[in-house]
């Protein structure tokens, strides 16, 4: 099989493409990539230049490609324009050039964000989408666009990971390198607001099952690991690090203000930091999903526990000096 991957050179993608490789079912792996190589240096992959707006050279790589996974999409920028036009844009036009090339099987990723806070029961697929940042709102926008842009031969299936961790992940990273020195800073009480977590090599089978599917039209499903506490990863970081840090525990107007100070201050540098007052709305809500459907339809079951993710993910760290 031949297969066309977008977001290659990222914290997911790279992780997929090493399956792939693995796996030894891919004969052509053709990875879009705009700059450098990153995770991808040195790897058997055929590497396609350009970004999801270069229609000529995609349409070009998605000649006899059997199935596009499409992870690529930018995650923080100060406005809904500059979204819209990478996560929703972008999409809607890989939707059509695979259609228009005959590639009938994609795998798209979204995320918990494009349905919003789960405000005391895990969300469904069922449950209304109330996104509550620009992210969300147009992941929600692209999932939308994918319902409207998809042929009728098209095989749709986009998946919604919670958050996600695990080695070359680099922003909840910056929490564990805080507990390193002894200090983890906890929304609210460390018990609530509850959060699902996955680990990453599960995000990568729940993308490879959905890849085997052929039911046609648009399919949607969470993926997800398991539903944890501040507090629980508290206490398993600090049982890998072999010492208690001290838990700093914050209320959410005081995340919000902290966030918009930082915001603030690197405007000034001309530059969007990852804890921004986007972030800051989401991080003092609840945020949990239900994977029952995608267990029940693409027979999707997470393999790796909170304990064992966060230790790989600690372990990993150490070793290539991040921590």
């Amino acid at each position: 099989m031949k297969a066309f991957v977008t977001g290659g050179t990222g914290f997911i993608g790279s992780h997929l493409v090493d399956h792939l490789l693995r796996s030894g079912t891919y004969s052509d792996i053709r990875c879009l990539v705009r700059s450098s190589k990153k995770w991808l240096k040195d790897k058997p992959v055929t590497v396609v230049r350009g970004d999801l707006h270069s229609v000529d050279a995609i349409g070009d790589a998605l000649s006899d490609i059997d199935v596009i996974f499409h992870l690529a999409g930018v995650v923080s920028a100060p406005t809904p324009e500059q979204f819209r036009t990478a996560n929703v844009d972008a999409t809607e036009g890989l939707v059509r050039l695979a259609d228009k090339y005959g590639v009938s099987n994609m795998v798209i990723l979204s995320s918990l964000a494009a349905a919003g806070p789960s405000n005391g029961h895990p969300k469904t697929e069922t449950d209304p989408m109330k996104p509550v940042s620009m992210y969300g709102e147009s992941k929600k926008e692209m999932e939308q666009i994918v319902e409207r842009t998809a042929g009728s031969t098209m095989s749709v299936t986009v998946l919604r990971p919670p958050a996600v961790y695990g080695p070359r992940e680099d922003q909840i990273f910056s929490l564990f390198k805080m507990m390193k020195y002894g200090l983890t800073p906890i929304v609210g009480d460390g018990n609530t607001p509850k959060l699902s977590m996955v680990y990453v090599s599960d995000v990568v089978h729940g993308i490879e099952t959905a890849a085997q599917s052929e039911t046609k039209g648009v399919s949607t499903y969470f993926i997800s690991g398991q539903i944890t506490s501040w507090n629980e990863i508290k206490q398993i970081a600090d049982t890998v690090f072999g010492r208690s840090s001290f838990a700093v525990n914050l209320k959410p107007g005081l995340v919000k203000k902290i966030a918009g100070v930082v915001e603030t201050t690197a405007s000034l540098f001309g530059s969007y930091p990852v804890i921004n007052r986007e972030k800051a709305r989401e991080m003092i809500l609840e945020w949990t999903c239900s994977d029952k459907k995608a267990q029940r339809e693409l027979g999707y079951a997470p393999q790796v526990s909170l304990e064992e993710g966060i230790s790989r993910t600690l372990h990993w760290y150490k070793k290539h000096n991040w921590l």
